[in-house]
């Protein structure tokens, strides 16, 4: 959370039978219900919540992670995206370059690049034995 919006943190209350999600933010005077948030500010909560579960998938398949975030908020994601890879499989597709080069910077990540020839969609940066290897989860 700090490393997207240092100095905020996250408040589940109770009321009654239901939850409520408010953020605390440096410098404003009450905390921000979910109501009152960012289309991306709570897609970014829903990352965290989804990539640092306590019980991660074998396999994570995010298809462009990066919409509706604010573009500032990529380097950060892509850390976040990282820290999940060490306990499970994670592809990533995006067209976000910031995101792109944010996982570029962490360890053990591998980019394949897609380009479309004459119709063809191909890898552009790698032999095919360069290929990493996707490893399925056992059902």
């Amino acid at each position: 959370m700090d490393d997207a919006f240092p100095g905020a943190g996250i408040e589940i209350r109770v009321n009654g039978d239901r939850f409520e999600t408010l953020m605390h933010q440096h410098g404003l005077l009450r905390p921000l219900t979910a109501a009152e948030l960012s289309d991306g500010t709570l897609r970014y909560l829903l990352w965290i919540a989804a990539l640092l579960t306590p019980r991660p998938p074998a396999l994570l398949v995010l298809n462009e992670p990066e919409t509706s975030l604010h573009p500032d908020l990529l380097p950060a994601l892509g850390r976040l995206i990282a820290q999940a890879a060490r306990q499970s499989q994670v592809i990533v597709v995006s067209h976000a370059a910031r995101l792109i080069s944010a996982l570029d910077d962490s360890d053990g990540m591998q980019p394949v690049v897609l380009e479309k020839r004459f119709g063809e969609t191909r890898i552009a940066n790698l032999d095919m034995s360069e290929i990493p290897r996707w490893e399925w989860p056992a059902r």
